[in-house]
């Protein structure tokens, strides 16, 4: 067996952190490519070494004096490897960071030393081969991921390497130049090294034992979801729902590889399993729930809309003429409501009624602001009747009125409108009824 292991920022923070990620791969030979995140913060007032590369990259840029920056970061590291009892110094590679700052090496170039650098003390202290990403994470001359090219790239070298360090967050252009995924990136390095292995299984281990049903900062302690499908997860995601960056899961997922979600500090925690698909069916009838504030409902009537061939299309061309993409669009016989961003839209709001005016000719058109999606979510829907029935009944009795509520063919999720002063009221009375008292 085959794992690809993935440690975030919280797990490598200090050398104590070091230490649990170091017990944690010993305990499983299995776990033989590492991919690990840059140092992130030891208690709640500190900094990320990310956000202090930026910090003293913004410096060097300014012709200011980087150099005291620079050092507090370099102490940052050789806490690290002396709590470990190493004998590595990184002089070297710091007088090259301090060189390539000088030279205006780019802000990308800066943000990737943390994962670098982080790579380096984590190669030595495990005794596996280090493996720069710039050499095996390429990006075409547009600064575009060239996933094929650096498939093949890869696991060539992989081959070659039985147990290996590879830094996650960046890679290298064609020129040579680092290019960084956008923040959390990681993750996608981890996906993108478990597809090159043929990895049996993914693991991303963080600061939480897997997804939450729901969000803890609505919901006290909420359960954990055992298993999720990538379906189900996509969906939670997109509404909001954060534990592993969005662009991850593509690479695993097209290889069938399996994500498992760990928590560091709590090593024996199962966590959460994300597959393709599978025949057990969830503790609950959802998976999980999750959502955003700030919509704009836009409700357009027209008599007999129905039967005008190309009136949703008309309606959605003056929304694409000024750039604002609508997130749902429920309608009926003689109604369409199109829901989008508030922020997004309120600057432009009077121009798109404009437009749909000139375009679509409705008889008349109402704006509803400030409303929020909430998304229900689980495979259990499928066989489960009335999951509908006990929501509007669960939002009734906490005196939360449904503004929206729109469900996919799939039968996966149901999005539910209200308005943004309901949203934490509603998500707990959805998770009472189908979690706490389970009626």
């Amino acid at each position: 067996m085959t794992k690809v292991v993935k440690f975030g920022g919280s797990s490598l923070a200090n050398a104590g952190q070091f230490a649990k990620v170091g017990r944690i791969i010993r305990s499983d030979e299995s776990r033989r490519y590492v991919v690990p995140s840059a140092p992130g913060k030891r208690n709640p007032k500190d900094t990320k070494v990310t956000d202090l590369l930026y910090h003293c990259y913004a410096m060097a840029e300014a012709e200011e004096n980087f150099a005291p920056a620079l050092k507090k970061i370099q102490e940052r590291y050789e806490s690290i490897i002396n709590g470990l009892n190493l004998t590595l110094s990184l002089n070297k590679e710091f007088q090259e960071i301090a060189e390539n700052f000088k030279n205006k090496a780019g802000e990308d170039y800066a943000a990737s030393r943390g994962e670098y650098l982080n790579g380096i003390i984590m190669a030595n202290y495990l005794g596996y081969e280090f493996i720069d990403a710039a050499e095996v994470i390429l990006f075409d001359k547009d600064g575009e991921f060239d996933a094929d090219r650096t498939n093949e790239v890869l696991t060539a070298r992989l081959k070659e390497c039985e147990r290996a360090v590879i830094p996650g967050f960046y890679g290298a252009k064609e020129d040579g130049k680092v290019k960084t995924f956008s923040r959390g990136g990681s993750d996608i390095t981890g996906s993108i090294v478990a597809k090159a292995v043929r990895a049996d299984l993914y693991e991303n281990w963080t600061d939480v034992s897997g997804f939450l049903i729901a969000d803890p900062r609505i919901i006290k302690d909420p359960e954990v979801i055992k298993v999720i499908t990538y379906r189900e997860l996509r969906e939670l995601s997109y509404m909001g729902a954060t534990v592993l960056h969005e662009d991850a899961v593509f690479p695993v997922r097209k290889a069938g590889i399996p994500i498992n979600i760990r928590n560091t500090n709590a090593p024996e925690d199962e966590g959460t399993l994300i597959v393709e698909s599978t025949c057990r069916m969830p503790d609950y009838t959802i998976t999980g729930i999750a959502g955003k504030k700030g919509f704009v409902a836009v409700n357009i009537d027209k008599d007999m809309m129905n039967s005008e061939v190309g009136f949703g299309r008309k309606v959605l061309a003056a929304f694409e003429e000024h750039g604002i993409s609508f997130e749902h669009l429920p309608s009926g016989i003689d109604t369409m409501t199109v829901f989008v961003h508030q922020e997004e839209f309120i600057g432009k709001e009077q121009q798109v009624l404009s437009a749909i005016h000139r375009l679509a000719q409705p008889d008349s058109i109402d704006l509803e602001g400030d409303i929020a999606l909430i998304a229900v979510v689980g495979r259990g829907m499928r066989s489960t009747r009335g999951t509908a029935g006990r929501i509007f009944s669960a939002l009734s009795h906490a005196n939360v009125n449904v503004k929206m509520i729109d469900q996919g063919s799939s039968e996966l999720n149901i999005i539910i409108g209200v308005k943004n002063c309901d949203f934490e009221v509603a998500i707990k009375a959805i998770y009472d009824i189908f979690v706490v008292t389970r009626i």
